[in-house]
């Protein structure tokens, strides 16, 4: 009976281990702390999800020091064993240089990423701005530079692989720019038709805010704007379903000094990060794009959409293009899921738990 109990208790586990729901993360992991490394933290800790990697790209911050800093919160918080893979360090057509001209010709844009200085907040608070580097450049990390490594295969290719291992099992959790899933596509047509579906952090319509990077260009969102030529490539490929969160439903959902005051009373790896590295300046942008997956009850409005960027290389380069199905183009584009409404409350209840218990 002993040895029956056993046996019953391993199929119980292997049955719950099986039942997990698969997911690759792509994400310009700007650290330490932040949206980018507490979205990754919301899917890494949440029990019935199994992060099969994390793949890199260059966004909020350089590929290459976005994987440093992405190695390390894996580290801090007890993930060391999930793969990184190093992917873009540049979009696929948008260069720096080019984006400078445009903005003495267009005007400036609010935040450029990579090209941006940054205000990095250390464990005690203080702020220290680091002024545009180079891509190959790694600034002094204030959290400390990791032990581990990041993998030897592209991002792309680890893509691929990984989806091809699990044929319409993985779910593509997307919250940076769409630079590296673009890359997999093209080098396998396959990719996207044989996974679960993709679930992105990008595009804005009409977000009611004072907030002066959408209340005056509504129509600009980062990740797109950052690589348009990918994020056409993408929302135009044959994935089985694509889930949006918008900027308008992220702006509805700050990180608030409540949030982390709940978090901080834990001792748990997550809560002990977030309290050192994460400061409430912003919004749950990737937050709760990883969360509504998780849990899409969360989300109270939705609206089904036909969704390209602007390629016309203008003052409108890397907008959001929406059609409803009576006035879509006849040119491939495809039908999006996009969220416009959160429960907050329920949202930032179910973000607590996931990093404290």
């Amino acid at each position: 009976m002993k040895f029956a109990a056993i046996f019953l208790l391993a199929a119980a586990a292997l049955a719950c281990s099986a039942q997990k729901r698969l997911v690759l993360i792509d994400q310009d992991g700007a650290g330490p702390g932040g949206t980018d490394q507490m979205s990754m933290l919301a899917l890494l800790d949440a029990p019935n999800v199994e992060v099969l990697g994390i793949t890199i790209v260059t966004g909020d911050q350089w590929r290459d020091e976005e994987t440093e800093h992405t190695l390390r919160m894996l580290e801090l918080t007890g993930h060391s064993g999930i793969p990184v893979a190093r992917g873009a360090a540049f979009p696929l057509v948008r260069s720096e240089d080019a984006t400078r001209l445009a903005e003495k010709l267009y005007g400036k844009a609010e935040w450029l990423g990579a090209w941006s200085s940054h205000s990095v907040t250390g464990a005690g608070g203080a702020t220290k701005n680091i002024p545009p580097h180079g891509p190959w450049l790694v600034p002094p990390m204030a959290e400390g530079r990791p032990a581990i490594k990041a993998i030897d295969e592209d991002a792309a290719h680890f893509l691929v692989r990984q989806v091809r291992a699990h044929p319409h099992e993985v779910t593509i959790y997307a919250a940076g720019p769409l630079t590296n899933i673009a890359l997999a596509i093209s080098i396998d047509p396959e990719f996207a038709s044989l996974t679960k579906g993709i679930v992105l952090m990008g595009s804005s319509l009409n977000p009611q805010t004072a907030d002066a990077e959408f209340a005056s260009d509504p129509r600009h969102e980062f990740n797109f704007w950052f690589d348009p030529e990918a994020a056409h490539i993408v929302l135009r490929a044959a994935w089985p379903s694509i889930v949006v969160t918008t900027a308008d439903v992220s702006l509805k959902a700050p990180f608030t000094q409540a949030v982390l005051d709940e978090i901080r009373k834990a001792q748990t790896p997550a809560a002990r990060y977030i309290a050192q590295w994460s400061h409430p300046r912003s919004y749950m942008w990737d937050e709760l794009a990883a969360c509504s997956w998780i849990d899409p009850s969360i989300i109270t409005k939705t609206q089904s959409l036909y969704m390209d960027v602007d390629l016309s290389h203008g003052p409108n380069y890397g907008d959001t293009l929406t059609w409803t199905e009576a006035d879509k183009p006849a040119t491939g584009v495809r039908a999006v899921t996009v969220q416009m409404d959160v429960d907050v409350a329920k949202f930032d209840k179910m973000f607590v738990e996931l990093m404290t218990k």
